[in-house]
C-alpha cells in the first residue's frame, strides 16, 4: 500500500466552493483530521518558546541548589533534572523538540512509509543546511577581521566611537544581506555588535533595542535584490521579480525604513551612547595583559570571501555547498594560527530550529492558504506581517505564490507585509535564531519574547509606513 501524501494536494479535499472560511477550514480538518493535530503541536511549539526563558531560569536554579547542597555535604550525584530542563529552555532546540512527537505520531497514525515520504520528499531542509553552513564561514577570524574594517572606514567619520560603530552596522550590515544572503549578514552584524556594543556592557533596554533594531532592518534590507532574502527567492521565478523591479519597488522604501529607524533610535537613546562613550574610552588603553593578535594575510582573507561566495552562489544545491563546508574547515585547521576556534554548536543549534520550524510550517498549508487568498490588499499585508511573527516568513510568501489569481497589488502586500513583520519575533525570519544565537549570552542566555517584540515593534511600524506610503 503506498504511503499516504501529508500534507495532502489540494484536490484532495473536493469542491469547496461557497464555503466560508471556517466552513473550509471545518471541512479540511474532517477531510484529514492530522491537519489540525500538526497546527496544534506548532502553536504547542509557539508557547514553548515564549516560556522558554522561564525553564532556562529554573534549570539554573537547579543546578545552583544542587552545588550549595554539595558544599553542605547533603547531596551527591549529577543533577540531570537541570540538565535536562536546559535543553527545554534553548529556544533554538523548542521547534525541534515538538518535531520528534509530532513525527513519531504521523508514523503511528499514518504509517512509518507516510513519515519516511514526508521527510524524504515533502520537507526542503536546504534553508537550515545553508544557514548552517554560512554561519559557520562568517563567524570565522578573516571573515570578521574583514567586514570589520571594511565598516571600520565608515565608524572612521565618526572617530570610531560606539556611536558610529553602531550605526555602520545597523545599516550598512543588513543591506550587505541583498548580496551575501540574510544569514550571512545577520552573522557578521550580531558578531560585530557583540564586539563593538554589547561588550561595553549597555542597561537592558538599549541592548533589547538594538537587537529589535537588527531583526528588523536584516528582514528588509535582502529585498535590494532577488536572490538573496529567503521570502523573496520563494516567489521571484514564480512572479517574475527581478532585480530592477525588487530596488525600485522594495529596496528604495527599506532603505529609507532602515535609514529613519535608526536615527529615531539613535536620538532616543543618546544619553547611552554617551555612556558606551566613556566605557570606549577606559577599554581603549592597552594594559600589560592585551593579547597581540598574529595579522590575517591577504590570501587567507580572500580564500575565505571565495568560500563564502561559492556558499552563496550554491545556496539552492546542498551537496556542494555542504561538500566545500568541509574543504573549508580543512582550510581553516591548515591556516590555524591565524584563526579563531570555530564553534559549531551555535550553527548546529540553529540548523535544529530551523529544521523543526520547516517540519511543522510545511504542515501548516492547509489554514494558511485559504487565509491569505481571501484577504483584500490592505488586509493582507497586516495579516501577513502578523503571521509571519509565528511562522517564518518564507513559508508565508510560498504559500501565497500558491494561491491562483494573485493580483499584483496582493504579490507586493503580501511581500512587504512578509518582511515587515521580520524582526517581531525570533521565528518570524529565518537569520533570527542566528543573531539571537550569537547574542544570548548577554541577554543572561535567553532573549525575553515580550522584550524583543517591544523592541521591534516601533521599527516595524515605520518600516510598515515606508511600504505603505512611498510611491
Amino acid at each position: 500500500m503506498p504511503p499516504t501524501v501529508v500534507p495532502p494536494l489540494l484536490d484532495r479535499y473536493g469542491s469547496e466552493a461557497g464555503l466560508t472560511l471556517w466552513g473550509l477550514l471545518a471541512h479540511r480538518a474532517a477531510v484529514e483530521p492530522f491537519n489540525l493535530v500538526a497546527t496544534l503541536f506548532f502553536f504547542a511549539a509557539i508557547l514553548h518558546t515564549f516560556l522558554a526563558p522561564r525553564i532556562l531560569t529554573f534549570s539554573r536554579r537547579l543546578v545552583s541548589d544542587h552545588e550549595s547542597r554539595l558544599t553542605a555535604g547533603q547531596g551527591s550525584g549529577h543533577p540531570y533534572l537541570a540538565e535536562i530542563l536546559h535543553f527545554f529552555g534553548e529556544v533554538e532546540a523548542v521547534f525541534g523538540i515538538w518535531a520528534v512527537p509530532l513525527l513519531v505520531l504521523l508514523a503511528a497514525s499514518k504509517g512509518r512509509g507516510t513519515a519516511e515520504e514526508f521527510i524524504s520528499r515533502r520537507v526542503d531542509f536546504t534553508e537550515p543546511a545553508f544557514v548552517v553552513v554560512i554561519m559557520t564561514i562568517a563567524s570565522t577570524r578573516p571573515v570578521l577581521d574583514l567586514a570589520e574594517r571594511a565598516l571600520g572606514r565608515v565608524a572612521d567619520f565618526g572617530q570610531r566611537s560606539p556611536f558610529a560603530w553602531w550605526l555602520s552596522i545597523l545599516t550598512l550590515g543588513p543591506l550587505a544581506g541583498s548580496f551575501i544572503t540574510e544569514p550571512g549578514a545577520m552573522s557578521i552584524c550580531a558578531l560585530l555588535l557583540a564586539r563593538q556594543i554589547f561588550d561595553l556592557e549597555p542597561r537592558s533596554a538599549f541592548r533589547y533595542a538594538t537587537l529589535g533594531l537588527l531583526f528588523v532592518n536584516v528582514s528588509v534590507g535582502g529585498t535590494l535584490t532577488h536572490f538573496a532574502a529567503p521570502p523573496v527567492v520563494m516567489v521571484a521565478s514564480r512572479w517574475g521579480w527581478g532585480p530592477a523591479f525588487m530596488f525600485r519597488h522594495f529596496g528604495l522604501k527599506a532603505l529609507t525604513g532602515i535609514a529613519l529607524s535608526n536615527l529615531v533610535y539613535a536620538v532616543a537613546f543618546r544619553r547611552d551612547f554617551r555612556d558606551l562613550a566613556v566605557k570606549a574610552l577606559a577599554r581603549s588603553g592597552h594594559g600589560p595583559g592585551a593579547v597581540v593578535r598574529a595579522p590575517v594575510p591577504a590570501w587567507v582573507a580572500a580564500v575565505h570571501v571565495l568560500f563564502l561566495a561559492f556558499t552563496v552562489l550554491t545556496a539552492h544545491t546542498p551537496a556542494l555547498f555542504i561538500g566545500a563546508l568541509l574543504f573549508f574547515l580543512a582550510f581553516t585547521e591548515a591556516t590555524a594560527p591565524v584563526q579563531n576556534t570555530i564553534n559549531l554548536r551555535p550553527p548546529l543549534l540553529v540548523g535544529f530550529f530551523l529544521g523543526g520550524l520547516v517540519i511543522h510550517g510545511t504542515l501548516q498549508g492547509w489554514w494558511l492558504e485559504p487565509v491569505l487568498s481571501r484577504l483584500d490588499a490592505t488586509t493582507l499585508m497586516l495579516g501577513a506581517t502578523f503571521l509571519t511573527s509565528f511562522n517564518d516568513n518564507a513559508a508565508i510568501t510560498y504559500l501565497a505564490s500558491l494561491v491562483p489569481g494573485f493580483g499584483d497589488a496582493a504579490k507586493y502586500a503580501v511581500m512587504a507585509g512578509a518582511v515587515t513583520g521580520g524582526g517581531l519575533t525570533v521565528i518570524a525570519n529565518a537569520p533570527n535564531p542566528a543573531g539571537q544565537s550569537i547574542l544570548a549570552r548577554y541577554f543572561d542566555g535567553a532573549v525575553s519574547p515580550v522584550g524583543l517584540f517591544l523592541a521591534a515593534a516601533f521599527p516595524t511600524l515605520l518600516v510598515g509606513l515606508c511600504f505603505v506610503l512611498i510611491p
